[in-house]
């Protein structure tokens, strides 16, 4: 698997703990080889941009998927599956992880899984 892991320096998580994860669900829903992710950790000002073009919602959320789409263009040098990118919110996340009772490592290895799921067409109700 492929990961890019974008954050702003502010936001430190374990990013071996998260690609653990994201590996541990291509697997369990039977994708291996080359597979390209992209994940990036954000501010509530970035997340609440995105949902506002993306979805036209003024809002803070945790996590958005948007998986690529036909017509993408790919990395040059990359031959295998290129899933889209993934956008947790670092703040929601934090608040969430303290809701839950939960690290906050924990809470955004989940963000990031569920965010996956989505990637891969998986959705819930």
């Amino acid at each position: 698997m492929d990961l890019s892991i974008s954050a702003d320096s502010r936001y430190s998580f374990d990013r071996k703990r998260v690609k653990a994860a994201l590996s541990k669900v291509l697997s369990e829903q039977g994708l291996d080889g080359k597979i390209l992710i992209s994940l990036s950790v954000v501010g509530e000002r970035k997340i609440r941009e995105l949902e506002k073009k993306y979805f036209n919602r003024d809002e803070v959320t945790d996590v958005l998927s948007f998986p690529l789409q036909e017509g993408s263009e790919m990395p040059s040098d990359f031959d295998g599956l290129n899933l889209g990118d993934i956008v947790v919110c670092y703040p929601q996340a934090k608040r969430q992880a303290m809701q839950w009772n939960r690290l906050v490592d924990e809470e955004i290895e989940f963000l990031a899984c569920h965010g996956l799921l989505h990637l891969l067409g998986i959705h819930h109700d």
